[in-house]
């Protein structure tokens, strides 16, 4: 099994975050996916049967929306191409109202044959990965002309606050300072991000959380809960276990992971 994470090109920086590979050399490996705030598109490419989630087969080339609960997935060998965007990508991007695809996803290929585009059959003749993800790219980019869809400045601004403080700044603070009411923040978010600005602050504060323990910055776990201001430790393990699937010391435990939101599943 080998991941790779490769930098998005400079004319995609504003909306992918990274591009990722995956070559996966064996049969049915479990892995499971977690919440972390951002969309994403995946083309598998293998021969050995689709990846399946939750038991469902999915197809080759699909768009996901943001998760507020985790996921488990069955791979065949095979090999996926992965894309993240920034969470507010589903509308900037492709036009669409972002909380259609939370915590579900579309066929993409069906999306893109609709606009004249034959995704899953040319990336499935193409030789090798960088012409795939060149593909891939290369429809992305289009899809941005196309739809012409501007970055909202009030969201973009919110989101960039919220996870530079790792979820912790107050939201009524950014309403006042924005000048807008909590409802119509709300409905821009769930319109440009697919989610309510007080769960997506949830996930960063998450996040953050994941991102100590995986690099042992701690030295015991009510550490991490009060840092990433939780009222206490119970409290942080609920929540970890509400978007991981499992606890912080079951994922101590755990094999090296994959990628950084794409754990090898725990047992």
């Amino acid at each position: 099994m080998r991941y790779e994470q490769i930098p998005a090109p400079a004319y995609l920086s504003n909306y992918v975050r990274y591009i990722w590979t995956l070559e996966i050399g064996v049969m049915n490996h479990q892995f499971r996916v977690i919440a972390d705030g951002s969309p994403g598109l995946i083309f598998q490419n293998g021969a050995a049967g689709l990846f399946e989630q939750n038991n469902k087969e999915m197809p080759n080339v699909l768009l996901y929306g943001q998760a507020t609960t985790h996921a488990e997935i069955s791979i065949g060998k095979s090999r996926m191409i992965g894309i993240c965007f920034f969470p507010n990508a589903l509308k900037s991007v492709f036009g669409l109202n972002a909380n259609e695809l939370t915590d579900t996803c579309i066929d993409l290929d069906l999306f893109a044959t609709e606009q004249g585009y034959y995704l899953r059959e040319q990336l499935l003749n193409m030789g090798n990965v960088s012409e795939q993800i060149n593909m891939l790219c290369a429809y992305i980019f289009a899809q941005i002309r196309k739809n012409d869809h501007k970055i909202d400045a009030q969201t973009d601004y919110v989101l960039s606050m919220m996870i530079r403080s790792k979820g912790t700044i107050s939201l009524k603070a950014l309403q006042k300072d924005l000048k807008v009411s909590e409802r119509s923040l709300e409905r821009k978010f769930k319109q440009h991000v697919g989610i309510s600005p007080k769960m997506f602050s949830r996930i960063c504060g998450f996040q953050a959380s994941l991102s100590q323990l995986k690099n042992n910055e701690y030295e015991k776990l009510s550490d991490i809960a009060y840092e990433n201001g939780y009222s206490d430790q119970s409290h942080f393990i609920r929540t970890f276990k509400e978007f991981a699937g499992f606890s912080p010391y079951q994922y101590q435990k755990q094999a090296p992971h994959v990628a950084d939101n794409f754990p090898e599943l725990i047992k």
